[in-house]
């Protein structure tokens, strides 16, 4: 398993919190640890998850992965 935390851009309230969670928790093979605004940590399996899954989820939310 791997963890990873990842910065998230464009989130603002609870609400954005539910709708990120959401996509991320239909992903198999990957276990949501926290979800917070402007963050989410996570663990998965790197044989069951692509790192593509997670940005189509996080854009699914109507997010992005805050760049460095």
């Amino acid at each position: 398993m791997k963890h990873q935390e990842l910065a998230i851009d464009g989130m603002s309230c609870g609400h954005c919190v539910k709708a990120l969670t959401k996509e991320l928790e239909a992903i198999k093979g990957l276990t949501v640890q926290e979800v917070i605004i402007g963050k989410a940590v996570i663990d998965y399996d790197q044989e069951l998850v692509s790192d593509e899954d997670i940005l189509q989820a996080i854009d699914e939310a109507g997010f992005r992965l805050a760049m460095g």
